[in-house]
């Protein structure tokens, strides 16, 4: 330790900065090109979206979404060991009247067939059941880190009242490992916004 201690006052301290910026750096650029490959290389589904309390509508810049598969019986996890809240979780889904919707409810990655996607998400809640309060309860509130779409300034009080009317869906990017990303947000099935790659 005081060698390592030793060893960095030797650096001088514009090097220091000059390093904790590249690595910052790097972090972002990673972030970015991360993001950009799921919208890139991932499967398109397009996702229903459900009215949500109005207290929870704009928040700066984003709206809110829930969506159609954010609360799904358990089927047969019901009453099996979970890990509580955020314990991951994986949806299948298959097309069904123009949109993607639920076949199947899993703890671990299952194969999929056809036009059939995994999408992973968290259990919010519906995790934490039975004497023990770690056993997946009836029915799972599941977040899938898509939770928020991003528009220009002064343009989401017209989404959230779409949203609420039924007619905004979202086409996300699903990569075989389940993870996903807003790719395009339709109103009236009709493409509005676009998210850049970049």
């Amino acid at each position: 330790m005081i060698a390592q201690a030793a060893s960095m006052r030797r650096f001088p301290r514009v090097l220091q900065f000059l390093l904790a910026g590249l690595i910052q750096t790097g972090l972002i650029a990673w972030m970015v090109y991360d993001r950009a490959g799921i919208l890139r290389a991932g499967t398109e589904v397009t996702l229903q979206t459900r009215p949500i309390d109005p207290r929870d509508f704009l928040r700066g810049d984003y709206v809110v979404l829930n969506y159609d598969i954010s609360s799904l019986p358990s089927g047969a996890l019901k009453d099996t060991a979970a890990a509580g809240a955020g314990t991951p979780i994986y949806v299948k889904l298959a097309p069904k009247d123009g949109v993607h919707a639920p076949v199947s409810v899993h703890k671990d990655p299952v194969p999929v067939t056809g036009d059939e996607v995994l999408i992973r998400g968290r259990v919010n809640s519906g995790a934490s059941c039975g004497t023990t309060s770690r056993m997946f309860c009836e029915t799972l509130e599941i977040k899938y880190g898509i939770e928020r779409f991003f528009v220009p300034e002064g343009e989401g009080k017209v989404i959230e009242q779409s949203r609420n009317q039924g007619k905004v869906q979202v086409v996300a990017a699903v990569t075989p490992s389940g993870r996903a990303a807003i790719k395009r947000l339709l109103m009236d099935g009709k493409p509005v916004y676009d998210e850049p790659l970049y």
